[in-house]
């Protein structure tokens, strides 16, 4: 058994399932609308029991997950969903040692993720106009010890990105497909690309993008996630579900030789930019 220790976040579950996330630290207390329960009673202790407050309420004890820490984040910004996130790492092949680029960083959702998933040895560059929705994310990572992993640019991602070679590089910004050139410059030859925009007519325009600066093994994807009451005896869905959040759009970084590969077929705008470009004429 691995006991808390001085630092860490715990999640405190009441008898009415609400859920809080508290850092321990000795000598303080966490007062609930049950009474209270010192950090002190909890700190040396392992995770995985039920504590009592001083009025004798039960809370379930419980190390936070990864799911857990986003989902609770404080923020300004609407965050990417643990269901979305979890499945960008994936795609992105997002481990340990990786360089990876972010932008925008929101209150630091995915920052969180990333950071936790490149350690020790990785780095996560993330990029942000805004000033003070970089400071909040850059509060929640340091409660988190996952700072010392993240480099964070207050910039405008049109002047370009400071990184090269990257081995990721993900966008959650309004207009992504403004972005490929500065996008390209900084991802590895076929490096991984990833983008989150929650319209259609947003996902066509980056989809020929992508074909026009050569991108290939594009695929877009929408995640949906659907909860079930975990009672035995009337196993049923949740009334409630999480459904759309955003479509989620791959690719990966190709050369010259990718737009002989990429057939018009599968690209017709770009197809047609590109053929208008050089003089060609095009059906």
């Amino acid at each position: 058994m691995t006991p808390l220790r001085p630092g860490d976040p715990v999640m405190l579950i009441s008898p009415d399932r609400k859920v809080r996330i508290v850092f321990l630290e000795p000598g303080r207390q966490v007062e609930t609308h049950h009474g209270v329960i010192a950090h002190d009673d909890l700190i040396g202790h392992p995770a995985g029991r039920v504590i009592t407050t001083h009025k004798g309420y039960p809370y379930l004890v419980l190390e936070p997950s990864t799911a857990d820490l986003i989902q609770h984040l404080k923020r300004r910004t609407q965050i990417i969903f643990p269901k979305d996130a979890a499945y960008i790492l994936l795609r992105l092949n997002v481990h340990a040692g990786k360089r990876v680029i972010e932008a925008g960083t929101g209150s630091g959702g995915l920052t969180l993720a990333l950071a936790r998933a490149v350690q020790p040895t990785g780095r996560v560059y993330t990029y942000e106009e805004r000033a003070e929705h970089q400071a909040l994310a850059r509060r929640n990572l340091t409660i988190l010890g996952l700072d010392a992993y993240v480099t964070w640019h207050v910039r405008d991602i049109g002047e370009g990105f400071l990184e090269q070679e990257v081995d990721a590089l993900f966008l959650d910004v309004r207009t992504p497909w403004e972005y490929m050139p500065q996008v390209k410059a900084a991802l590895k030859l076929g490096g991984f690309f990833g983008a989150l925009v929650p319209t259609t007519n947003q996902v066509s325009q980056l989809i020929d993008a992508l074909y026009t600066h050569d991108f290939v093994n594009v695929t877009v994807e929408e995640l949906l996630l659907r909860a079930y009451k975990p009672v035995a005896a009337r196993l049923r869905p949740e009334d409630r579900m999480i459904a759309h959040t955003g479509y989620l759009i791959f690719a990966r970084r190709g050369d010259e030789t990718a737009r002989a590969w990429a057939q018009p077929h599968l690209r017709p705008v770009a197809a047609r930019r590109q053929a208008e470009e050089e003089g060609i004429p095009h059906e």
